[in-house]
């Protein structure tokens, strides 16, 4: 695994890894939005909690690859 650019800001690399998140998450956020509502309230434990739990995985694994990404994008840019 290779090691983060040191010339890349925090700050740079956190906005950069939020936007990242936005574009790639926002349709999962959107099924989890519209999983739940869609149920009533008594169906919200048991079935659609694992369904709820189902898409937070799915949105860590999106979180974590995102963050690899912008820093493999970070590594890239400036005079090769």
């Amino acid at each position: 695994m290779s090691q983060p650019d040191p010339e890349i800001e925090p700050a740079d690399l956190e906005e950069r890894i939020y936007q990242g998140l936005r574009r790639a998450c926002d349709g999962d956020l959107r099924r989890m939005a519209k999983l739940l509502a869609s149920k009533p309230y008594k169906q919200l434990l048991g079935q659609t909690e694992f369904e709820v739990r189902d898409l937070a995985h799915d949105l860590g694994a999106r979180a974590l690859q995102t963050a690899l990404d912008e820093r493999k994008k970070g590594a890239t840019k400036g005079p090769a």
